[in-house]
């Protein structure tokens, strides 16, 4: 199949570089994708550096089935293990290949999708993550056992943040850029819907709230987002489901949060149609954040809670879900999607 191009622009217009005057379709899906990978990366190591640490069911032992639940993969993982261990755990969303959520997985698609677009993202960004990637990938169960859950999940982490920070200081700001930060934003409104829907029902019924553990408990919640220092800086009070929810959906001032993150994804959509022509491709999806957005803005975090915590999240996530069909639809149909590990370039 031929690449579609995105939109013809002169270099001027686009401030990109001679001979990468147009987007094409597949480098747009490889940017988004690399951003998303990197950050379900990075949320993933996070996640479970802290259900080790923080997270317990009734009985005292660590809860590593909010994992399973947090992302949807109860029907494969109790196939595959019905009488789960902690390591069993640890293998499916660490070093399992064949688990397309596991870590080791992910690091292969960022692989693929940073190989698709080398000709657009910096030699810094590149040997970054050719650096991270090679190392994950040649991770195995003994390496975890050796050098310790926390410390591994703490490299990966950081690593991630890196790529960030490297990736802020040196990737172009044109096209690519602007897919890259739509797909940053999308899986981070989708991540912390997520851990919200999951944590919350987990956490509520167990202890009575305020309570020692239900405030740790809850504290676990933040550090699964790395939310807690921020988040304990406008509310040194008591810790209540109602003041967690609200920080993780409503704040706009934390980088998490899904307020924040639906603001800057319509952001970036408003800079495609603006800038680039894309009017046409940005309205459906843009109507759709724009309700989405309002019915955030509406609410209360009590009334979230009271009217049915868990449905409002589904329907975010599908609205989400929804979105990023949408996105596809428009941007990149599926008849004119490459591979990810094609690499070549249309001329």
């Amino acid at each position: 199949m031929g690449d579609v191009r995105m939109t013809q622009l002169s270099p001027t217009a686009s401030g990109m570089l001679p001979g990468l005057n147009t987007l094409l379709s597949r480098y747009a899906e490889s940017m988004m994708w690399l951003a998303r990978y990197m950050e379900r990366i990075e949320n993933l190591a996070r996640l479970i550096e802290v259900t080790e640490a923080f997270v317990r069911g009734p009985d005292g032992r660590t809860s590593w089935d909010t994992i399973v639940q947090i992302n949807s993969d109860e029907e494969r993982f109790s196939a595959l293990y019905p009488a789960a261990t902690e390591q069993d755990y640890l293998q499916f969303y660490i070093t399992d290949v064949a688990n397309s959520s596991s870590i080791k997985a992910m690091a292969n698609s960022v692989r693929e999708n940073a190989r698709s677009v080398r000709p657009l993202i910096s030699t810094e960004m590149w040997m970054q993550l050719n650096v991270f990637t090679r190392w994950v990938l040649d991770l195995q169960a003994s390496d975890i056992r050796r050098t310790g859950l926390s410390a591994l999940c703490n490299r990966i982490k950081q690593d991630c943040q890196t790529h960030t920070g490297v990736t802020e200081g040196t990737l172009y700001r044109d096209q690519a850029w602007l897919f890259y930060l739509l797909g940053r934003h999308m899986e981070r409104s989708d991540q912390i819907t997520r851990l919200i829907d999951t944590r919350y029902h987990t956490l509520l019924p167990q202890e009575e709230v305020g309570s020692e553990i239900d405030t740790t408990q809850w504290a676990s919640v933040l550090r699964s987002a790395a939310a807690y220092h921020a988040f304990r800086r406008l509310q040194p009070v008591t810790t209540t489901p109602a003041n967690v929810v609200g920080f993780l959906l409503k704040n706009e001032g934390f980088p998490r949060s899904l307020a924040l993150n639906l603001r800057q994804t319509d952001s970036v959509l408003g800079a495609l149609s603006t800038h680039y022509n894309l009017r046409k491709q940005c309205y459906a999806v843009q109507e759709r954040l724009a309700d989405l957005r309002a019915s955030l803005e509406d609410q209360t975090a009590e009334e979230i809670i009271i009217r049915g915590l868990h449905e409002y999240m589904h329907w975010i996530q599908g609205q989400i879900e929804t979105i990023q069909t949408e996105l596809v639809t428009a941007y990149w149909p599926p008849a004119a999607t490459q591979h990810v590990s094609d690499a070549s370039v249309a001329q």
